[in-house]
């Protein structure tokens, strides 16, 4: 049986942007399977009792240093989005919709680098757009897909089932019962899922 990582996340989390750049070639390299649960960080927040790391100072801080560090680390592109955050419903309604879709990983890869590479303005529902045309989804499509109804109870009930299993934050990762938080745990998921980092 092929094991498989759950991956939750949020496109408005740097973090889960770092981890969705080593998170495939990671799991492609044990043959284990990729399930991206898309989930609105804001409920996972509010229905665990956590809260952003940018409402404290200090810690909002040292988060773009350690965003700065990580991404060197990774050696992948790392800019911080000027119209930080966005109202990321639609993007995540998006990867719901696609999520069975041969084109997904191509989808979540184009948001997230037009996020946090490219600097682009989410606000604006043309950006959205313009992004899934480029993967080869026509808009048209993809506008119809958001209004389903069967999409946004299941983008709902991602967020319920991530605090439900302990989540209170993103990216967060399960190996079966094995939560893993943050994109600095992929080391242990790795483990979880069949690596021996300790030869």
């Amino acid at each position: 049986m092929t094991k498989t990582v759950e991956f939750f996340f949020d496109f408005n989390s740097p973090f889960a942007y770092l981890a969705n750049t080593q998170l495939p070639q990671l799991a492609e390299r044990l043959g284990a399977k990729v399930v991206y649960r898309p989930a609105l960080i804001t409920a996972i927040f509010d229905g665990s009792g956590a809260s952003t790391p940018l409402s404290i100072p200090a810690k909002a801080k040292y988060m773009n240093d350690d965003l700065a560090r990580w991404a060197s680390f990774y050696r992948v592109p790392f800019a911080f989005n000027p119209h930080f955050p966005f109202m990321t419903v639609p993007l995540l309604r998006g990867m719901e919709a696609y999520k069975d879709d041969p084109r997904a990983q191509a989808y979540c890869d184009a948001v997230f680098n037009a996020i946090w590479v490219e600097g682009k303005n989410f606000h604006e529902k043309e950006t959205l757009m313009e992004t899934v045309a480029a993967v080869g989804i026509d808009p048209a499509e993809f506008a119809e897909r958001l209004g389903d109804q069967a999409v946004k109870d299941a983008l709902k009930s991602n967020g319920e089932e991530a605090i439900e299993r302990g989540a209170f934050g993103a990216p967060t990762f399960f190996v079966g019962d094995q939560m893993f938080w943050g994109q600095d745990r992929l080391h242990f998921v790795g483990e979880a899922l069949g690596a021996d980092f300790k030869q």
